[in-house]
C-alpha cells in the first residue's frame, strides 16, 4: 500500500481536533504531520507517540507561515501528499499554501468561491441556481438601493462569516442604517446584504470524489439559526432522520449536485445551508467545502454505526469512502442560557426529563453550576438522542428543550 505523508492543521487541541488526529494517525498508510499553535507536549502521550513530526507556528490564519510549515516536511520527508484541516476560516488560507508548495487537493481559486460569500452567490447565480438576491455592501447609498430592490427584512453577514455567525436581520431604513454604523461599513470593510428567506431550514451533507458526489444527507435545523441569534433564550434543535433522503431532499439533490460543480469541488464532505420556501420552492443559503458543524459529524456516526471522522479521513487521504445504511435517527439539543447573567446559577429539569428520555440519550454535556455563559450560539451544554424512528427524536429533542432550563445570573 503505497505511504500518503499527511499534514494537519491542527491550531488547538480540543476534542474535535484530536478526534481528527487519532482518524488520520490511525490509517495504517498515513505518515501524519501536526503543524499546530499548541506545544508537542499538550498532545495525549498515546497520541504523540503516533505522530511523525510538530511543526509549531504562530498563526494557522497565515499562509505564509502554512507554507513554511509545509516546505519544512517537504524538506524532511520528500513530499506531501495532502494539507488538511476543517475549520472554516482556514480554508483559503490551506489552500494558498497548496498552490505554493504544489500539494494536490482544493487550490485558492476554488476555496474562495466558497469561502468567500459575494463571490459564491455570483457563481451559483450565473450557473442558474436559486439564491437570495444579494449585493456586496460598501456604503450607505448601496445600502439603500438594496433595499429599494428587495425591500425590507434584509439580512447582513460578514463576507467571508462561518455559519451564522455575525449575522444581523433588519427591518427598516433606521435599523439598515445603525446596523452599516455599528459594523463599521467601509469599502475596505464591506458587509454581504442578502434579501430575508421566509422558509424552512435544512443542511445538505454530500461526499464527492473527484468532483462526483457518492453519498449524501440532509437534516432539520429547528428553528432557523437566524431565529436563535435573535433570541439567547431560545433552546433549538437539530434533526438527522431515520430516512437518509426524505423526498424533500431528494427532490433538492440535483440542485445541491449543480451547486457543487458550479463552484469547482473535487474530493471532499461538503455542508450546504438551504432553504424551502412556503411554495415549496428551495433556495441554496451557503456552502462550506468542510464537515458540519452542531454535532453533525458524531450524529452521521450514530445513525450509521461509525466513527464518521474516520471516515472523513480516509476520503481526504484516500479518496475512498464507504458506509453502511442508516439504522437510526438522531437529533441534538441544545440548552442556553436564560437571564442576564454571566455564570449558570441553576440547571433545572434534568432529573425529570431524564426519567422521560435519558434511554435514548447517547451523548451529553450538560451546563454545569458556576460555568461561565458561553460565547457561541451553540449553548452552555447539549445531549444528542438516538431512536429507530424519526418521531422517537422529535419526541424526546421536545421534552429536553421544553422541560431543562438554564438560569443565568
Amino acid at each position: 500500500m503505497q505511504q500518503h505523508n499527511v499534514l494537519f492543521v491542527a491550531p488547538y487541541f480540543g476534542p474535535n481536533m484530536l478526534r481528527s488526529v487519532e482518524a488520520l494517525a490511525s490509517l495504517s498508510d498515513v505518515r501524519l504531520g501536526v503543524i499546530t499553535h499548541e506545544a508537542a507536549e499538550r498532545m495525549p502521550p498515546a497520541l504523540r507517540q503516533r505522530i511523525a513530526g510538530h511543526y509549531q507556528i504562530t498563526d494557522s490564519l497565515d499562509p505564509e507561515q502554512l507554507t513554511a510549515a509545509t516546505r519544512a516536511f517537504q524538506k524532511e520527508w520528500g513530499r506531501v501528499d495532502r494539507l488538511l484541516g476543517y475549520l472554516e476560516q482556514m480554508q483559503v488560507q490551506l489552500a494558498i499554501a497548496r498552490d505554493r508548495c504544489g500539494v494536490p487537493g482544493m487550490g485558492e481559486a476554488v476555496a474562495r468561491n466558497f469561502r468567500e460569500k459575494n463571490r459564491m452567490k455570483a457563481v451559483l447565480r450565473d450557473a442558474g441556481l436559486p439564491v437570495a438576491r444579494q449585493a456586496l455592501l460598501t456604503s450607505l447609498d448601496d445600502a439603500a438601493r438594496f433595499a429599494d430592490e428587495v425591500g425590507y427584512p434584509i439580512v447582513l453577514k460578514p463576507p467571508a462569516g462561518v455559519g451564522s455567525r455575525g449575522t444581523v436581520r433588519v427591518g427598516s431604513a433606521d435599523e439598515l442604517r445603525a446596523a452599516l454604523v455599528s459594523l463599521f461599513v467601509t469599502p475596505s470593510n464591506p458587509v454581504q446584504a442578502e434579501e430575508f428567506i421566509v422558509g424552512s431550514e435544512h443542511t445538505f451533507e454530500t461526499v464527492t470524489i473527484d468532483g462526483e458526489p457518492v453519498w449524501s444527507s440532509s437534516s432539520y435545523y429547528l428553528p432557523r439559526p437566524l431565529e436563535v441569534l435573535e433570541n439567547p433564550w431560545i433552546q433549538y434543535c437539530v434533526l438527522l432522520p431515520r430516512e437518509r433522503m426524505e423526498p424533500h431532499a431528494e427532490s433538492f439533490r440535483p440542485l445541491n449536485a449543480a451547486a457543487l460543480k458550479a463552484l469547482g469541488v473535487g474530493t471532499a464532505l461538503s455542508h450546504m445551508e438551504w432553504f424551502i420556501r412556503p411554495d415549496g420552492r428551495p433556495v441554496i443559503s451557503e456552502v462550506g467545502a468542510r464537515p458540519p458543524g452542531v454535532h453533525l459529524m458524531p450524529m452521521m456516526g450514530y445513525c450509521h454505526g461509525v466513527d464518521m471522522w474516520a471516515k472523513w479521513a480516509t476520503l481526504m487521504v484516500r479518496g475512498e469512502f464507504s458506509i453502511p445504511e442508516r439504522r437510526y435517527a438522531c437529533g441534538a439539543a441544545f440548552f442556553r442560557g436564560q437571564g442576564r447573567g454571566q455564570v449558570v446559577r441553576a440547571v433545572e429539569g434534568v432529573d425529570a426529563v431524564n426519567e422521560r428520555v435519558g434511554d435514548l440519550v447517547i451523548e451529553s454535556k450538560l451546563p454545569q453550576v458556576g460555568q461561565v455563559k458561553a460565547s457561541g450560539y451553540e449553548g452552555e451544554g447539549y445531549a444528542i438522542v438516538r431512536a429507530a424512528t424519526t418521531r422517537e427524536v422529535v419526541d424526546a429533542l421536545r421534552a429536553m428543550v421544553q422541560g431543562v432550563r438554564v438560569i443565568l445570573g
